[in-house]
């Protein structure tokens, strides 16, 4: 599913020209599983917006593997992902974003929690197809461009 998502996967023009102006190196630590819906939906993106930049290098490691650096960024209480850890050329950790674009998350927490699951994730699908990843996208370079400054 990843791959189909991929595929298909374009950031925005602007979202492309914020990512080429960055002066520094950037590393994006991604913690991730294969199972996880909204990695398929965010992930993509933020490959494409790796590839946009000489500055950006990502990697992707397994949650359940890696619990200490997981627990280090949780979600209020919970081990929600993806998260993205943004360190600097000397691999010191300057943020983090995740689990969900702020506006998709506020929703899941407002009124999402309280649906079915499969009227929940129907709806979380469906901003992810209308949103395109420029949420994504846009939030994660509005960090780094903050430490770029």
């Amino acid at each position: 599913m990843w791959q189909a998502v991929y595929k298909r996967a374009e950031i925005t023009h602007e979202a492309a020209s914020r990512a080429a102006a960055l002066h520094q190196a950037w590393h994006l630590l991604v913690i991730n599983e294969d199972w996880c819906g909204d990695s398929v939906n965010i992930l993509p993106f933020v490959a494409r917006l790796e590839e946009a930049s000489r500055h950006l290098e990502m990697r992707i490691i397994g949650r359940d593997a890696n619990r200490d650096l997981m627990d280090a960024h949780l979600t209020g209480k919970s081990r929600s992902i993806p998260v993205v850890i943004v360190y600097d050329d000397s691999f010191k950790e300057k943020g983090w974003w995740g689990p969900r674009p702020g506006p998709l998350q506020d929703w899941v927490l407002a009124e999402g929690l309280a649906l079915p699951k499969p009227d929940r994730y129907r709806h979380i699908r469906t901003w992810y197809a209308r949103d395109r990843g420029a949420t994504v996208v846009s939030e994660i370079l509005s960090i780094i461009e903050r430490l770029d400054a």
